[in-house]
């Protein structure tokens, strides 16, 4: 008797769905492919019970005739390639012709389509991948697919999908994905009557891309474009304060296909950089349009994993091109722009009662003091010449507010920074660099400071001291669990070196499996954190302009190091609003 036989066509197409279509998101992503490979401008979306009952997807896109009915459920048949030469220049969504046999076998299916220039449409019905039967129809131009009972016929995979609320979920984020590079094309999208979506279309990506992240997210985020030897990036990033602890909202695009792929992902984690808290990830798109023969997305069923010619390049563009699109965040604050004008320009006459001050207009300058009564901080002099030639007037100190915070007049209105976060990235980076170069300054102690340590903390820093001598600490074994600290980094002479080298260990410990220059980069956090201004330390004036001048000059003086924001800004229309100032 023969051990090996043929699976029947039923089940081995059955078993091939499952490669495609995994719950009600995996049938939704399929159709909307074929509609828009189809040109539509506009795909309207129905489900039930999160999918699992019915989805309905309906298009206007060119349609397809009776022969072509019959021919879409059978496996591989399909109108985007005709050649083996054709799939190293793929340029529609769709091309395997898997998806819709695939669907009709794990569902009971019908397909309606007329294409424009025909005046009757026809109607196809599958159950579970079986015998198909085609009848005439009343339907308007395009082709519609419903999708019912999905895995009726495998309850095994039935069973498996997640609660209606999740699933619903999923397609949701699904239709979401795929309408953000295609901004022309209208989205509709309902579950049990009740409208979840609507999309109109639209030639501004930032009204596409408000129905994901938001209006306020949106309108925040950078928009930068740049072109790579034969290929062309293009990104939308949100500030850092923007971030979310999923990376549901990094959204990568390949020739208008969103993908999944962990080069272009790092790339823009390693931009972001310490713009970001550790653990949160930021909220941005990467779009990226090549020859379809530099990208192969022949890899994966899902079609959603790509392999490029070129990896590093594409790597480095889009690094590149998300670090770029950061730009100076303080210059307009430290450098300045003219205080905005109230009195420049009568607003327009559809605008004139919806913005009109309540009180005489003015133009806002610098804050005067009264000597007889002195404030709670320290203001400007009344008045500061303008600079020659109309230049900006720079960033002014008011004062200290709770120890903690600086308070400045800025061209656009308040400045708030935080006076820890600031030296904290000032500290680090001063010591980073004097780690690159080789130069970094260390305080002898002139009596060895002796640390007792307890047993792993001991080992971590008998394997460490290599590490730890590279940041500047020369830390001598003296017997058994004790070790003599002998020098320091100058920046930090004054420290708790107890706490400050416990710390240290702590995270060389967590750390075995960093790379090396991974964990002297924390490890100069770390350090940088200690041996900054706390909160609560009382600031003169001069120290606190000192501070901001240092803080002007660094490459990202808008985040500390561990990603937390180092100012805010309140600007003047803010305040208009805030003290009903504007009507």
């Amino acid at each position: 008797m023969n051990v090996i036989h043929v699976l029947p066509q039923r089940l081995a197409s059955q078993i091939a769905a499952g490669e495609v279509i995994d719950r009600p998101a995996s049938v939704v992503r399929e159709l909307i492919d074929n509609a828009i490979d189809a040109g539509t401008d506009r795909v309207s979306v129905e489900i039930g019970k999160g999918g699992r009952t019915s989805i309905r997807v309906a298009d206007r896109g060119v349609g397809m005739s009776r022969e072509d009915l019959a021919l879409c459920v059978e496996r591989h048949a399909t109108s985007k390639i005709r050649s083996a030469e054709d799939l190293s220049a793929i340029r529609t969504l769709g091309f395997r012709g898997e998806a819709l046999p695939s669907i009709a076998s794990v569902s009971r299916f019908s397909i309606t389509s007329r294409p424009h220039h025909e005046i009757a449409a026809f109607r196809l019905e599958m159950e579970g991948g079986g015998r198909c039967t085609i009848i005439e129809a009343g339907a308007p131009p395009g082709t519609t697919v419903e999708v019912r009972d999905l895995f009726f016929n495998l309850p095994a995979r039935r069973k498996f999908l997640r609660a209606d609320r999740t699933e619903g979920r999923y397609v949701v984020d699904t239709v979401t994905q795929m309408a953000m590079p295609f901004p022309e094309i209208a989205f509709e999208l309902e579950e049990d009557g009740r409208e979840l979506l609507s999309l109109p279309a639209s030639d501004k990506p930032v009204i596409r891309f408000s129905a994901l992240v938001g209006r306020d997210v949106a309108e925040a985020m950078a928009d930068l474009k740049s072109e790579w030897g034969g290929f062309r990036v293009r990104v939308f990033t949100a500030p850092g304060e923007f971030s979310r602890k999923r990376p549901d909202r990094l959204l990568i695009y390949v020739n208008r296909r969103y993908i999944r792929d962990r080069l272009i992902h790092r790339a823009v984690m390693d931009a972001y950089g310490q713009r970001l808290m550790r653990g949160q990830y930021p909220q941005a798109l990467v779009f990226v349009e090549m020859d379809p023969e530099e990208v192969d997305v022949n890899v994966h069923p899902t079609k959603q994993e790509v392999r490029f010619r070129n990896a590093q390049a594409v790597f480095r563009a889009v690094f590149e091109t998300v670090q770029r699109s950061f730009g100076a965040p303080l210059t307009a604050a430290f450098a300045g722009a003219p205080p905005p004008r109230m009195d420049a320009a009568p607003p327009p006459v559809e605008q004139s009662l919806r913005f009109r001050a309540a009180e005489p207009e003015r133009t806002y300058g610098p804050m005067a003091s009264d000597p007889s009564d002195p404030p709670p901080w320290r203001f400007i002099p009344e008045e500061e010449p303008e600079a020659p030639g109309g230049e900006a007037r720079p960033l002014s100190v008011i004062g200290q507010l709770g120890r903690s915070y600086i308070l400045c007049e800025a061209a656009e209105g308040l400045l708030m920074v935080d006076q820890h976060a600031a030296h904290e990235r000032v500290v680090y980076e001063a010591l980073k660099e004097q780690v690159r170069d080789g130069r970094l300054a260390t305080q002898a102690h002139l009596f060895p400071l002796e640390i007792e340590l307890g047993a792993r903390e001991a080992r971590t820093a008998l394997e460490q001291r290599e590490q730890l001598l590279r940041v500047g600490i020369e830390l001598d074994h003296f017997g058994g669990n004790t070790f003599l600290v002998r020098a320091v980094p100058a920046v930090l002479k004054d420290r708790d070196w107890r706490k400050l080298l416990a710390d240290l260990l702590a995270l060389a410990e967590e750390g075995r499996t960093l790379r090396g220059e991974d964990l002297l980069d924390r490890m100069l956090i770390t350090m940088a954190c200690h041996g900054a201004i706390r909160a609560g330390d009382r600031l003169v004036r001069e120290e606190m302009e000192r501070l901001l001048e240092q803080l002007k000059g660094l490459d990202v003086p808008d985040h500390c190091p561990h990603g937390r924001p180092v100012f805010r800004q309140i600007r003047y229309t803010e305040l208009e609003r805030m003290f009903k100032r504007t009507v």
